[in-house]
Parts: structure tokens; sequence; C-alpha cells
């Protein structure tokens, strides 16, 4: 009992209101301290744009939370859930949606078990590309659940591929409709993607959702980018809609140079006799190897 009091990352229930927390218990039944809750999030909705990104480590949540991330993003996949857990440990006090994968759950029924078993390691709500009818069983049975428009990756050949989707008049009635459906089957929020960024800010008026922006410019309630474009993780191409603060991937580039250097020197120093050098190595007296010589070979 004296753990739940605690809370998670050993805030004190008395400290947790000082630093801004919320003492919560969430769906799989764990005491703990969050920035946000959901009733929190949608009462933000008009008044400030929150900033939400998704980290790929706990390194990342870790350092995200320290920089007051408001949300998070995490994948998990149910059958392999530590990487989710860890992070989750890493960031305590950060309102996370776990981001399940649209082929895992083929009927309610499965996307609700899904749903729990993202709660019960600590999501604070999950993130789907499902159909309005697997968003209203999962909120029915009480998790908070935030769907996918616009550029859908994995539905992208219905839209015509990996392109900006709502240019016609046709297309953005569509995403309109898409989001309103959402919002029927009871979803809290919904990643509007690479759409324009007018078009989202007249459906950010007209829904309840909160609408969180990758790509779509700044007409949503959340500015969402993911950790590898904020860091530089990676090398160009970048995708358009990203911007790169960083540059790790020179340092990671610059680091593996220093390795490959470190091993060189290694076997190089071994070639010529230079390691192990007498500091490397345990001596003993010429008194004790020869008693040992004398031992082995007479038997005795």
């Amino acid at each position: 009992m004296a753990s739940h009091a605690t809370g998670d990352g050993g805030i004190p229930p008395r400290d947790a209101g000082k630093r801004g927390l919320k003492r919560i218990m969430t769906l799989g039944g764990a005491y703990g301290t969050r920035n946000y809750t959901v009733k929190d999030l949608r009462d933000q909705k008009g008044k400030r744009v929150l900033v939400e990104t998704l980290p790929f480590s706990p390194e990342e949540a870790a350092a995200a939370e320290e920089a007051g991330i408001d949300t998070m993003k995490v994948r998990f996949d149910p059958k392999q859930p530590d990487l989710a857990a860890a992070i989750r440990q890493a960031a305590p006090h950060t309102f996370m949606a776990f981001s399940v994968a649209l082929v895992a759950a083929a009927s309610e029924v499965e996307a609700v078990r899904m749903a729990y078993d993202a709660m019960a390691i600590g999501a604070d709500a999950i993130m789907c590309q499902w159909s309005p009818r697997f968003i209203a069983a999962a909120a029915e049975a009480g998790v908070p659940v935030q769907g996918h428009a616009g550029l859908v990756p994995r539905k992208s050949t219905w839209t015509g591929g990996l392109r900006a989707v709502g240019k016609t008049l046709e297309e953005a009635m569509w995403i309109y409709r898409e989001i309103k459906a959402l919002e029927d089957a009871g979803a809290y929020a919904v990643e509007v993607e690479v759409v324009p960024e007018a078009l989202l800010a007249e459906i950010s008026k007209r829904t309840t959702l909160l609408t969180s922006s990758i790509g779509a410019g700044s007409g949503g309630d959340i500015q969402f980018l993911f950790a590898e474009d904020i860091l530089g993780n990676n090398p160009p191409p970048y995708p358009r809609h990203s911007k790169q603060y960083r540059n790790l991937y020179k340092l990671k580039q610059e680091m593996q140079a220093e390795r490959v250097a470190g091993f060189k020197e290694f076997v190089d120093d071994v070639q010529q006799g230079r390691f192990p050098g007498r500091e490397h190595v345990i001596t003993a007296s010429d008194d004790l190897i020869d008693e040992f010589v004398k031992a082995v070979e007479t038997g005795a």
C-alpha cells in the first residue's frame, strides 16, 4: 500500500500538486501522477496549442518530459510490450497515448483486449487507425481513444498513395465526415495528417475532438512531431512537414568513426606488442614461478 501512496516517480501526494501534477489511477489499477488527464486536455481546446511527440527510446522519453512536452504517443506491440513499458517508466508524469497497430485487432473484442493490454502497463489512452465501430467498443469499455484522419499511411491506397489529402472539396468533406464519425464513436482526439492548414483550422472549430496536427500546419489543438525528426536521428531526405532541431545523426556517425578508430588502435597495439603493458597485468615472484615449473615437471 505504501508504494501506491507515493505515486509513480516517487513523488509524495502532498508534493504532486505543487508541481502541477494530478494524482490518478490508471485503468490498469496503478496509482500515479500526470501532467494532464483527458478532461484537462479537452479543457485546453481552443485556449492554447499543446505540444506532442513520439519517442522511440526511454532516453528520448525522459528528455521530452524534462523539456516540458505536453503529451506523447508511444508505439505499442502487445507481443513485445517491454519497450513501451520502459518508455512509460522513463517519463512517468507525462500523458501518453499508446499507438496500437491497425491489423492487430480484427474484431471489437480484440480491439478492447488490446486497449486493455496497453492500459495495463500504464497508457493513459490509445491511438489507433481503427474503424469507428472498433473505437466505439473501446470507448464504451472506458478507454480514451485517439483516432486518425487525413493521410492514414496504412490506408493510403484509398486516397491515392502517400500524398496530401483534402485539396479538393470532395476530399475535404470526406475528412470532415471521418472526423465526425470518430467523434460520434466516442473518441476524445484525432491525429490529422498532411491536410491543408486552413482546412484543419476550420474542422477544429467544428469538432469537440482535440485535433493533433502532423503535417497539417498550426490549425490544430496539438502540434505533433516525431522525436526522430526533432532530434535529427536520421539522414536526409526529411519529411516536408518536419524540422530538425538537432543533428544527432551526425553525432552518431562521429561516434561510429571513434568506435572504429578505437578498435583499430587496439588491434595495432596487440600486434605490435604494446598491449598488455606492465600496468595491465598481475605479477608474481620469480621464486613462485620457479617452484610451479619444478612441481609440474616433477609431478610433485
